[in-house]
C-alpha cells in the first residue's frame, strides 16, 4: 500500500526540491484564475532531469479548465519527454491541496505508483504522497499492453 511519505511539515528543502518549488511558485504567479481566484502552479522533473512547469488556466465554461499539473505534463510531452520522476504542486496560501481526480489519473499515465507528489503551500508547508497513495488500484498504461 502506498501512503504519504511525511506529515505536513516545513523542513528546509534540498536543492532539487527547491528548484521544483521555485518553478511551481513562478508558474503559480502566471495562473489565469479570474473565477475561482485560486492560482495553482506545478513543476515536475522528467526522468531525464529536465524541469517543466504549468499553471491553472480557467475558462467561463468551468469544465474547460486546464489544471496546473496538466500544463506541466503537456510541456514535458511537447519537449519529447515521457516519464515523470517527481512533481511539486503549490495551491492555496493556507491549506495544502492535492491533485484533483483527473490529474491523479493524468499523473499515473506518465508516472509509476512510486513517484513522489509534493503538495505545498507558498509558505513551504508540505505533505508528500506517492502517486499510488493518491490513486490506489489505478488503471494504467500497462493494462492496455498487447499480449504476445
Amino acid at each position: 500500500m502506498h501512503r504519504a511519505r511525511s506529515a505536513t511539515s516545513q523542513p528546509k528543502l534540498g536543492h532539487s526540491l527547491k528548484l521544483l518549488f521555485d518553478a511551481a511558485l513562478a508558474a503559480r504567479t502566471q495562473a489565469y484564475a479570474p473565477y475561482s481566484r485560486f492560482p495553482v502552479g506545478a513543476a515536475l522533473r522528467s526522468r531525464e532531469g529536465a524541469v517543466f512547469a504549468g499553471c491553472n488556466v480557467e475558462n467561463a465554461s468551468y469544465p474547460l479548465v486546464t489544471c496546473a499539473e496538466a500544463g506541466a505534463i503537456a510541456a514535458m510531452v511537447a519537449a519529447g519527454h515521457k516519464r515523470v520522476a517527481e512533481i511539486l504542486i503549490i495551491g492555496g496560501a493556507e491549506k495544502i491541496v492535492t491533485p484533483c481526480g483527473a490529474c491523479r489519473q493524468r499523473l499515473r499515465e506518465f508516472a509509476t505508483p512510486e513517484v513522489l507528489v509534493h503538495c505545498m503551500t507558498p509558505r513551504g508547508a508540505r505533505t508528500t504522497y506517492s502517486v499510488g497513495a493518491l490513486l490506489p488500484a489505478a488503471f494504467g498504461p500497462e493494462h492496455l499492453a498487447q499480449e504476445a
